[in-house]
């Protein structure tokens, strides 16, 4: 089926469950709308993730890592086999891999050990915690504010163009920031029911959640404790000790999940482990590739990734709060925007998706927003510009969505080149390197080759061919008379 076809009867499914989620939604029965929005969602995320290749930046690595960590699931490893040097502290060429927290790459790994080493089996994970987030944010918002709020909050979640992106691997950081999105949405879901139930277990699981965040994509997860704190005091319900006990709890069960894995590789790999922490330092003092921009940064992307009219709600909400700071429901969501985006404006490298895991608070101050402008425009002029901006809220985001998808292109989402690398696995070659091949990552997710983008000296394809290596080399315009005639390389096309 072509892209075309495929896209076009995705969109027509999404849009028709949509439209009847949303009469369902004004009929107040929000189970069901809540239901089809699910489904809707579903289908986008499913649609999007079935490219059959792995993309560049930065599925591929993630991949690959995943693949083998199947094999060896505390041993994290890039390049499995590096019978050439490697620098140690090049993450996209060397042999350790400790770049990414291991919790999504162990969660992609177990997902390809169920259903087989292939891309749909590798995005499986990512299908379900974003699809599962809807929900959360729902009841997140229903929570915070009222279930019609919610409703908007969580279709504008299920349509997310980013959102869907990362799912499907297309964008930069992919999987990584969608298991750190969903764990924090979770740990506040959880800080939710402690706050109504009372019980320490939900403080327990709010803990093991945020730990799961840290080990996903490191302590930007600890945006939940103020969170946690703002939304047990506003209860009313625990006294100052009983608040510090179950803080100290909600830590410790933190600790427990996410400290292990940290004095694991130190002690095991103590030069990686060094590097890629101060590497993770050096992401806050310095522009690292390329991937700088000015102070204001992520205040312009929202605007395309949550609508030019994301400034609207941002700023009537901001003010809301500046207005009534005893509003602690309302400073805690405030916070749960305004110090990630402040710290990630503060440093030198910056992508969009850093600041991913705000989304849902952007949701929500949309969604009650909207709702706010609904009712104020039946009794106030011009009630024609109020339907306007109630109206591209909506559109804006959708219009955002569809162009991420991108249903309509005349894609070839099952490209030659990763047929032609399977077919290699044809030749049963037990102990192979492949040299001269322009991607070498994707080559070794898809064989079990070991494989370089360059070819090396003479004396080192011998050197391999005498320690019993079968040397592949793609043949083109690179590859010298004298390589193609050495005994023992085999050159492939």
């Amino acid at each position: 089926m072509s892209n075309l076809i495929f896209g076009t009867i995705t969109i027509s499914f999404c849009s028709i469950v949509n439209f009847y989620s949303w009469r369902f939604a004004a009929k107040d029965n929000y189970k069901l709308a809540l239901l089809l929005l699910i489904i809707a969602g579903l289908a986008l995320r499913i649609y999007t993730a079935t490219d059959l290749f792995l993309h560049d930046w930065d599925e591929r690595y993630h991949a690959l890592v995943a693949k083998n960590l199947i094999q060896h699931p505390l041993l994290p490893t890039l390049y499995d086999n590096p019978v050439l040097a490697y620098d140690y502290k090049s993450w996209s060429s060397n042999h350790i891999w400790l770049h990414k927290q291991p919790l999504p790459l162990w969660m992609m790994a177990f997902s390809m050990y169920l259903f087989g080493v292939n891309e749909i089996a590798l995005r499986i994970p990512s299908i379900i915690l974003s699809t599962i987030a809807i929900g959360l944010t729902f009841s997140i918002c229903s929570y915070y504010f009222n279930k019609k709020s919610a409703y908007i909050a969580a279709l504008l979640f299920s349509i997310n163009g980013l959102i869907i992106e990362l799912n499907a691997g297309r964008v930069a950081t992919d999987h990584i920031d969608i298991f750190f999105l969903f764990f924090i949405e979770l740990a506040i879901y959880l800080s939710i029911l402690f706050v109504q139930k009372g019980k320490s277990i939900y403080n327990i699981f709010a803990g093991v959640s945020i730990g799961a965040a840290i080990l996903s994509k490191w302590l930007p997860a600890l945006i939940v404790l103020p969170i946690w704190l703002l939304l047990v005091i506003d209860s009313r319900k625990f006294t100052a000790k009983a608040i510090v006990s179950q803080f100290l709890l909600i830590v410790l069960s933190c600790l427990i999940i996410f400290l292990p894995w940290q004095l694991y590789i130190w002690h095991s790999f103590p030069l990686e482990a060094n590097w890629e922490y101060l590497l993770n330092f050096r992401h806050i003092t310095e522009v690292l590739d390329e991937q700088g921009g000015p102070f204001y940064y992520f205040l312009d992307r929202i605007r395309i990734n949550y609508g030019e009219l994301i400034y609207l709600p941002l700023a009537w909400f901001l003010w809301k709060v500046i207005k009534n700071p005893g509003d602690l429901k309302r400073l805690s969501l405030a916070i749960w925007f305004v110090i990630p985006v402040l710290f990630f404006s503060l440093a030198k490298t910056k992508m969009q998706s850093y600041i991913l895991f705000v989304s849902p608070a952007l949701f929500m101050m949309t969604a009650e927003f909207w709702i706010m402008l609904s009712v104020y425009r039946l009794t106030h002029n011009p009630r024609w510009l109020y339907n306007i901006i109630l109206v591209l809220l909506i559109v804006l985001p959708i219009r955002y969505s569809i162009e991420r998808t991108k249903p309509f292109d005349k894609t070839d989402r099952s490209p030659q080149w990763v047929s032609d690398l399977k077919r290699l696995n044809e030749r049963h070659i037990k102990k192979g390197v492949m040299f001269n091949y322009d991607k070498p990552i994707e080559a070794m997710f898809y064989t079990n080759l070991t494989v370089y983008s360059y070819i090396p000296e003479r004396k080192v394809l011998l050197d391999l061919i005498e320690k019993g290596y079968t040397i592949l080399i793609k043949n083109d315009k690179n590859v010298t008379e004298e390589i193609k005639l050495t005994k023992g390389v085999v050159m492939v096309n």
